[in-house]
């Protein structure tokens, strides 16, 4: 999984160090696994049932299945449907360039996240052209995950509007429900609005990427009831001094909105959602719980920090370093666990991400201790950058003022990649076709 594994391992300064940092990589390597989202998807099926909630329906009971898909997972999601069931026909929209479903039904979209291009339009006008002429007697799957967000997208306002609010959004400090928030309001499928018109029964299997799997901020809800309004998207942009930032093209639809000269999206007890299931199938706690159990197998002392992490990435990861290290233990070897999503207000020009800002924030609380701390996206894409995290320990610093690097001037300026880059500390997956945040791992040598 991991591409430059051996230039990890070898960085560390003793044989303990390359030990343990490999150790960590293995580590990872099976949270990931554990959310595969082909084996995720294919685990709901079962000879012509679909197992939802403990139940099974049998899928002969329709004339036809469709399949729609969305989000960093949506490739494995759908081959599992696809392997598991005849699937008449098909629209899946990824960000990977390289992979596609392998079945002569489906066709597969490549789109941009997190910023939408023209691409993701097409693809959604299409998944909107298909779900809207399917009979009652028809099953619709659908297949969410993170990224579908972006990935979905059709909006009340030009795409470029879109593309330059998505972008403050991102840079300004907001949390993904807010951001999912604001983005709901300003389109025509999300929160909801994806199935107003659908006639059949769907199922939306889901992947979530979001602390505690509220259903309606995963790729912002497009097949269920959106409890957010107008009125609450005007708050967020006020909240973070966007309101007067954006186009003017978003205030007035959020104008339009709140004073009721366009329709809110569909709200708890909405008929439309009368033959809609939405099932959460794997999340960010699976992925920490195969972690725990990978770093029992290899001789660790575990514990579970939390699966809900969340708040400013710097500040974050001084918590949880300060947490470790104050940790009184007698083991030897103790591996630390933790999983969310924090965020990162940008007020430099440099390059990284959120997993890549924690670690660079930890450094000087590393110095000279006996902590290793790695956190990684389980995407495989941290920030806007090609890498998902990045590893430091108590030869961090030393190293780096081998190098006359300062982490300080490098935090300042957002710019936690260059700083892991020279030290070859950057963590390199590529896509790894599914999405369940964030998850560190801090091992403590006693």
């Amino acid at each position: 999984m991991f591409k430059n594994k051996d230039q990890i391992i070898k960085n560390g300064n003793t044989p303990e160090l390359k030990k343990i940092r490999g150790e960590i990589l293995d580590i990872f390597c099976a949270a990931v696994k554990a959310v595969n989202p082909y084996k995720c998807v294919k685990d709901q099926f079962k000879g012509s049932f679909i197992l939802i909630n403990g139940k099974q329906l049998d899928i002969r009971c329709f004339d036809n299945v469709y399949l729609i898909g969305f989000g960093k997972a949506s490739v494995g999601m759908s081959q599992a449907v696809c392997d598991s069931v005849n699937v008449k026909e098909g629209i899946v929209i990824t960000n990977d360039p390289v992979s596609k479903v392998d079945s002569g039904t489906v066709f597969t979209f490549v789109g941009s996240h997190p910023i939408p291009i023209q691409n993701n339009v097409i693809g959604t006008d299409k998944i909107i052209e298909l779900v809207e002429k399917l009979g009652e007697k028809d099953l619709l799957i659908v297949l969410i995950s993170g990224g579908g967000s972006a990935l979905l997208s059709k909006s009340r306002i030009p795409l470029g509007d879109l593309q330059s609010t998505t972008d403050l959004l991102l840079k300004c400090g907001a949390n993904i429900k807010e951001v999912n928030t604001v983005r709901k309001h300003l389109s025509l499928v999300k929160g909801g609005q994806l199935i107003k018109n659908v006639k059949c029964t769907v199922i939306s299997l889901i992947i979530s990427d979001i602390i505690g799997d509220p259903i309606e901020h995963i790729a912002s809800g497009p097949t269920y009831p959106d409890s957010t309004t107008f009125y609450m998207a005007k708050k967020i942009l006020k909240k973070y001094g966007l309101l007067d930032k954006v186009p003017f093209s978003v205030k007035k639809i959020i104008e339009d909105g709140i004073h009721s000269k366009i329709p809110d999206t569909p709200k708890p007890g909405d008929l439309i959602f009368k033959n809609v299931l939405n099932i959460i199938i794997a999340n960010n706690k699976t992925a920490c719980g195969a972690a725990i159990e990978k770093a029992e197998e290899l001789g660790y002392k575990t514990m579970l920090i939390t699966n809900t992490l969340e708040g400013e990435a710097k500040h974050v990861s001084k918590h949880l370093i300060d947490k470790v290290i104050n940790y009184k233990n007698n083991d030897r070897k103790f591996a630390f666990i933790s999983g969310g999503e924090t965020t990162v207000t940008v007020k430099g020009d440099g390059l990284g991400g959120r997993n890549q800002e924690m670690v660079l924030s930890s450094v000087f609380d590393l110095d000279g201790g006996n902590v290793v701390f790695a956190s990684l996206a389980t995407d495989g894409i941290d920030g806007i950058s090609d890498a998902a995290g990045a590893i430091a320990d108590s030869y961090t610093l030393l190293r780096a003022k081998r190098e006359n690097k300062d982490p300080s001037l490098y935090l300042k300026e957002n710019n936690s990649y260059e700083f892991f880059k020279d030290l070859n500390d950057l963590l390199f997956t590529g896509y790894t076709g599914t999405n369940v945040m964030d998850i560190q791992i801090i091992v403590k040598i006693g």
